[in-house]
């Protein structure tokens, strides 16, 4: 039987120090590790490779850790990213979300809160791919392609990010059932669930603004002091 492939991930940061410590502790941890001290060379590196995750210090000298992520989504590149940052700020914490990053970690941070994050992000990924190897889904007129990473609803094409995705997915995989918030949150986020548990209804409200617009029926559904469900509006 072939040998398991390490998961691949790189390392963006400018401090050298902390760079080195980085790719050193994920080695460590049985990672294939990269590195890259800029933005640009974290593009190129992601141009001509592929990676299972990237980990991402907010500010570079050349462009900030926003800015790769922005163009990496604009690009179509799914790869998740882990961003490393000082800004504590709801609002900067938004835009990080609002432009595809998939989590984050607050500097200062623990060491093991930070492998914690990693592994649950990877773990996440290899669920997000062998949920693309099995049938679509759909429900009503959302149809959700799994190979080809494609949502559409009513024949118009929705654009989502990479944890829209997951969590859409998820919903529609499990409709008709009330799934709680921890079910959710682990069913997407990874299991142990680690990070702001609010971020689940940050993605609902992105969701619900792509999903349900032009006045057509609600498919998500929150189920008030338990979570949400996907299902047909009731005739």
């Amino acid at each position: 039987m072939p040998q398991e492939r390490a998961a691949r991930v790189l390392v963006v940061d400018d401090d050298p120090e902390l760079l080195q410590f980085l790719q050193d502790e994920f080695s460590e941890q049985g990672l294939d590790c990269s590195s890259a001290n800029c933005g640009g060379d974290a593009l190129v590196s992601l141009r001509q490779e592929s990676f299972d995750l990237v980990v991402l210090d907010w500010t570079l000298p050349d462009f900030d850790g926003i800015e790769i992520c922005r163009r990496l989504r604009s690009s179509g590149d799914t790869t998740p990213v882990l961003m490393l940052t000082a800004h504590d700020d709801v609002d900067d914490r938004v835009k990080a979300l609002d432009l595809g990053v998939d989590d984050y970690l607050t500097k200062p941070f623990e060491l093991k809160e930070l492998h914690a994050r990693v592994r649950a992000r990877l773990r996440r990924g290899q669920f997000a791919s062998s949920e693309r190897a099995k049938d679509n889904l759909n429900l009503g007129d959302l149809q959700i392609d799994l190979i080809e990473h494609r949502v559409t609803r009513a024949d118009r094409e929705l654009s989502l990010s990479q944890r829209e995705f997951e969590l859409l997915a998820y919903l529609v995989k499990h409709n008709n059932e009330v799934q709680t918030r921890q079910q959710i949150l682990e069913g997407v986020w990874g299991k142990p669930f680690v990070g702001d548990p609010n971020s689940l209804d940050v993605y609902m409200g992105y969701l619900r603004k792509k999903v349900e617009v032009k006045g057509e029926p609600h498919l998500l559904h929150t189920v008030r002091g338990v979570g949400f469900m996907a299902r047909l509006p009731k005739a």
